[in-house]
């Protein structure tokens, strides 16, 4: 009989501790409902604690995701419980995940517990938390640096008091994979009750070694892999969900005895998604979803693929969404065909209304492009999540230049509702026009980032723009889309202004 293993995504609380990452309620629906089309079996929704922002995102999530588990972390502390269960208790599967560090370095510096203390909070939380839910994950923070005798302690605390998953997070991405597996072998050998629960791992990518760890807990008896899209995360980030869909389907040879629910071919889409969403690009060179990941350079590699794909490929493109011969929209192509184009993308889960919206944007788009591209589409839906209905509304731009003289920009915007047209010099078009809408918005921002990426190749190919700007120490990010550089650049810059000034 094969052996399941539960897939537990944590982009949206984990991943969003990315530096810089900061997702509205909107955005982190709409990846949610793209990891349930992927078929994610556990989402970790956030951290409904930590503001009343990420309580409504979780509760959002909680009761518009239909097939997978919802989940809410929280410290082993009554109130971080109390809320966790409150943001979850409408999904159709509710999870609360509840946590507390072990190690030694924990005890002393952070938490000034001692061992006893630590058994008892963990028998004392994870009750409680089992009186709002059934269905409770205990973690042991940094767990890989605690003793191991104290950690079959608390796992078999955590299992007394009603824990159905056990968690054991390589917080600080410090064990190698022999280790790992030696301390899931010796966990299932000597925590009473363990094989009644799911044992998960949460490995962090601190030495790289994040996604070959996870690997070893699954040959060691894991059951569980908590990871994230792109390997998104804290510091160096988190254990990479693509690559490990992959691993397992890949090498049949080695895993033939697992599965997962992953839907393979909604890696692509979903990863560009939570790219353009969050604002961070992939390395060219990531494994599966990299620009360069089924990219041949040299002539032999390219003659042998052309030949066979098999001699350089281990995978197709095709299989996780990457399909260069999949069906190419233009400005002739009707509802039905983009309708389909959505759905191929894993996007079914968009409403009717939404639908009506971003096929006329499509329209804009195509009277813009030759070619409308898989990309382009995830962008709509991304820059559709990404909207902002703020103060600010960009109506009008131009740009103008002269020999030896700086470049002006005159932008006409609506500010709550009031038309305003104003002209300024910049170093450039863009810092013109930042310089313009600041003057009209009588206001100013510190500009502390700006990336332009093109999203599809060719010369008509869309421009996705982010910028973080900074207001009296709190700093938001920004995104706009188009085929012209300096209108994504706008867009970006009042995105950022309307969720300032909507805070």
């Amino acid at each position: 009989m094969k052996k399941h293993i539960k897939i537990f995504d944590t982009t949206l609380r984990d991943g969003e501790q990315t530096p810089r990452v900061n997702l509205n309620a909107q955005e982190k629906l709409r990846i949610a409902k793209q990891l349930e089309s992927l078929g994610v079996d556990v989402i970790e929704a956030g951290f409904a604690v930590a503001s009343p922002g990420d309580f409504e995102a979780v509760k959002m999530i909680a009761e518009n995701v239909e097939k997978s588990t919802v989940t809410s972390l929280s410290r082993a502390v009554k109130k971080d419980i109390e809320v966790a269960a409150e943001a979850v208790k409408n999904a159709k599967k509710p999870r609360i995940h509840t946590f507390i560090a072990t190690s030694p370095i924990h005890r002393e510096y952070k938490l000034k517990m001692t061992k006893e203390q630590i058994l008892d909070r963990v028998k004392e939380m994870v009750s409680y938390a089992k009186s709002f839910i059934d269905d409770i994950e205990f973690s042991s923070e940094d767990a890989t640096r605690t003793e191991k005798e104290f950690l079959v302690e608390v796992y078999e605390t955590a299992i007394k008091a009603g824990a159905t998953t056990l968690n054991v997070p390589d917080t600080v991405g410090y064990r190698t994979p022999n280790e790992m597996f030696e301390l899931i072998t010796y966990l299932k050998k000597n925590v009473k009750g363990i094989e009644n629960v799911d044992i998960s791992v949460h490995c962090h990518d601190d030495l790289g070694l994040s996604v070959a760890n996870s690997v070893a807990a699954i040959q060691a008896g894991a059951t569980q892999i908590e990871c994230t899209i792109n390997g998104l995360g804290e510091r160096a980030g988190n254990t990479s969900l693509e690559e490990i869909a992959m691993i397992l389907k890949t090498r049949k040879d080695l895993f033939e005895e697992y599965y997962t629910n992953i839907d393979s071919k909604q890696i692509y889409p979903t990863s560009k998604l939570v790219s353009l969403l969050t604002g961070v690009s992939t390395q060219p060179n990531k494994a599966i979803v990299g620009a360069n990941a089924f990219a041949h350079e040299s002539g032999i590699h390219q003659h042998g693929v052309l030949a066979n794909p098999e001699t350089y490929e281990i995978m197709s493109p095709e299989s996780v969404g990457r399909n260069p011969d999949s069906l190419v929209l233009g400005k002739h192509s009707g509802k039905h065909a983009f309708v389909q184009k959505l759905e191929s993308l894993g996007f079914n889960h968009v409403g009717s209304d939404r639908v009506e919206e971003l096929f006329a944007q499509f329209k804009k788009l195509a009277d813009k492009k030759k070619y409308v591209l898989d990309e382009d589409i995830i962008a709509l839906v991304a820059g559709e999540a990404a909207k902002i209905e703020g103060r600010v509304k960009l109506a009008h731009f131009e740009i103008s230049r002269q020999e030896g003289k700086k470049p002006k920009a005159v932008v006409t915007i609506e500010l709550d509702g009031e038309k305003l047209v104003k002209e300024a010099l910049g170093d450039g078009p863009v810092d013109a026009a930042y310089n313009a809408v600041n003057l009209a918005v009588s206001d100013t921002f510190v500009l502390e980032e700006y990336k332009l990426e093109a999203i599809t190749g060719d010369t008509d190919a869309q421009a996705q723009v982010v910028v973080i700007i900074e207001k009296n120490g709190n700093r938001f990010i920004g995104r706009g889309q188009s085929t012209d550089v300096v209108e994504a650049s706008i867009k970006a810059y009042i995105n950022g202004i309307n969720r300032l000034y909507n805070k």
